[in-house]
C-alpha cells in the first residue's frame, strides 16, 4: 500500500493550514484587503510562515522527493530523447497515490487537498517537468472537473479509474483558439432523438493525449450563442471517430505527451455532460485558474533542480585555477541572486496556494471573497520567469557539462520554455493582472 492511501481519514483532514479553524472561526473570521490579496485572521490562531507545511504535506513532499530520485531519474534522459514516457513511471504514479491525490478515500483516492497536489507536482519536476505536468494537469484539472461538476453517477464511475488507472486529459485548445480559448470551433449537436450529442471538430496542444483513457472536450452546441454554447463532454479512448491524429515533436517535456485530436462525428451519451449544457466556459475558467498555479509549482521544482544540479557541479566537480569555481565571488554572487528569485517565486506559488485554500472554506462558509485570479496569475507569470533565467544561468556555470546532453541542465532549459506558453501565455497572466489592478485604482 501506498504511503498516501495509508493515511488516516483524521489525518488528512488536518492538512490545510489555513482551513484548521472551526466553521463558527471560519464565519468569524475577518477577511481584509491589503495589497489587493485577501487573507484571512482569527483571533485563535497565530501567523505562520508562508513555507511551513502541515505535517501531511511535509510528508508527501519527502515521499514524492524520494520517489522521483530513486525511480523516475534513471529513466529521464531516456524518455527525453525516446519522446515517450516510460509506462512503468505512469503506472508507477498510479501505484503512489500521486494521480489521486484530491479523490477521496471513498472513489479510491487519497483524500488529501490542493496543498499536497502542488506540492507533488513541485517535487516531480525537480527530477522531471514532463512527469510532472502530466500529474499535475490530470490532478488539478481533469480530477478537479469532476469532483466539481460530476453527478454522483459520473463520479462512482470515473473517479476510481483516474485514481487508479486511467490518464485524463483537459481537451480545450484549437487551431484557432489558443489565448482566445473560446473562439473554439468543435461542434456538438444534440441527436434528434435527443439520446446524445455528435461533437465534429479538432483539438490542439492537448497535453497527455497519447497516455489517456479519459478526456474532457469542451465543444459549442450552440455557436449563435458564442462562447455560452460551450460544454465540457467526457470522451473515452477507443470511441468510433475519435482519433489521435498526431503527436507533437517539441524542444521541451519531450516525454509529456502533446497530441492533435480530431472528432468525426463521435456520439457522446446526453449523461456525459460535466456541469450544465452550456456553462463548459465557467468550468474552463474556473479550473484554469486553479491549473496556473499547478503550472507555477512546476516552474519552481524546475527551477529548484536546475540550481541543485548545476550549484552541486561548481561547488564539487568544476575547477579552474587550481580552486572550485564556486568559491568565486562572482559566481557566488549570481548564485546566491538566483537562490533569491527561486524563494521569491516559491512564495508567490505558495501563497496563491493558501488563498485559493482560504477562499474555497470562505465560499463554503457563504462569505464572500475575492477569489484567488490575481495571486495565480502573478504566480504563473513569475515561476515562469524564474524557471527560464535560472535554467539558463545553470547551463553557463557549469560550462561544457551544462551544454552536452550527458547531463541534465540543457533539459531544465529546454522544459523551461513552455512555462510562458501553457494555462495562460505571460502576456495573458499580464493582462490579467492589469485588469485586476485597473479595476482596484480606477474612479
Amino acid at each position: 500500500m501506498s504511503a498516501f492511501r495509508s493515511l488516516s481519514a483524521t489525518a488528512l483532514r488536518a492538512c490545510a493550514r489555513p482551513l484548521a479553524v472551526s466553521r463558527p472561526a471560519i464565519r468569524a473570521a475577518t477577511v481584509t484587503r491589503s495589497l489587493g490579496a485577501i487573507r484571512t485572521f482569527t483571533s485563535d490562531a497565530l501567523p505562520t510562515p508562508i513555507f511551513h507545511l502541515t505535517e501531511t504535506e511535509s510528508m508527501l513532499a519527502e515521499t514524492v522527493d524520494r520517489y522521483s530520485k530513486d525511480t523516475i531519474l534513471p529513466k529521464v534522459r531516456d524518455m527525453d530523447e525516446a519522446e515517450m514516457m516510460d509506462p512503468t513511471v505512469v503506472s508507477g504514479l498510479f501505484e503512489n497515490g500521486l494521480m489521486g491525490v484530491e479523490i477521496p478515500e471513498e472513489y479510491g483516492g487519497a483524500g488529501m487537498g490542493f496543498g499536497e497536489a502542488v506540492l507533488a507536482v513541485e517535487y516531480l519536476a525537480k527530477v522531471d517537468p514532463s512527469v510532472s505536468v502530466m500529474c499535475d494537469v490530470h490532478n488539478t484539472l481533469v480530477n478537479t472537473v469532476f469532483l466539481k461538476y460530476g453527478t454522483e453517477a459520473i463520479k462512482k464511475e470515473f473517479l476510481p479509474r483516474l485514481a487508479t488507472s486511467d490518464v485524463g486529459s483537459f481537451c480545450l485548445s484549437e487551431p484557432a483558439s489558443g489565448s482566445d480559448a473560446f473562439a473554439l470551433q468543435t461542434k456538438a449537436k444534440l441527436s434528434e432523438d435527443g439520446s446524445h450529442y455528435i461533437l465534429n471538430g479538432s483539438k490542439s496542444w492537448i497535453t497527455n493525449a497519447y497516455e489517456a483513457g479519459v478526456f474532457i472536450v469542451f465543444a459549442n452546441v450552440a455557436p449563435e450563442k458564442g462562447y455560452k454554447g460551450i460544454t465540457a463532454f467526457i470522451v473515452e479512448k477507443g470511441q468510433e471517430g475519435f482519433e489521435i491524429a498526431k503527436k507533437e515533436k517539441k524542444l521541451g517535456i519531450k516525454a509529456s505527451s502533446t497530441c492533435q485530436l480530431t472528432f468525426d462525428d463521435v456520439k457522446v451519451p446526453k449523461d456525459r455532460v460535466l456541469g450544465e449544457v452550456g456553462k463548459g466556459y465557467k468550468i474552463a475558467i474556473s479550473i484554469l485558474n486553479e491549473g496556473r498555479i499547478g503550472i507555477a509549482a512546476q516552474m519552481i521544482g524546475l527551477a529548484q533542480g536546475a540550481f541543485d544540479n548545476a550549484v552541486d557541479y561548481v561547488f564539487n566537480d568544476r575547477k579552474q585555477f587550481g580552486q572550485s569555481i564556486g568559491d568565486f565571488q562572482g559566481l557566488q554572487f549570481q548564485i546566491a541572486q538566483a537562490r533569491v528569485e527561486i524563494e521569491a517565486a516559491r512564495a508567490l506559488v505558495y501563497n496563491a496556494v493558501r488563498v485559493k485554500q482560504s477562499t474555497d472554506a470562505l465560499t463554503a462558509a457563504g462569505e464572500s471573497n475575492k477569489g484567488f485570479v490575481q495571486e495565480a496569475a502573478m504566480a504563473k507569470l513569475y515561476a515562469s520567469q524564474v524557471a527560464q533565467k535560472v535554467a539558463g544561468s545553470a547551463i553557463e556555470w557549469m560550462g561544457g557539462m551544462g551544454f552536452v546532453r550527458e547531463g541534465l541542465a540543457e533539459k531544465f532549459w529546454r522544459d523551461s520554455k513552455i512555462g510562458a506558453i501553457y494555462e495562460g501565455t505571460s502576456n495573458i497572466q499580464l493582462q490579467t493582472i492589469a485588469k485586476l489592478l485597473q479595476k482596484e485604482y480606477k474612479r
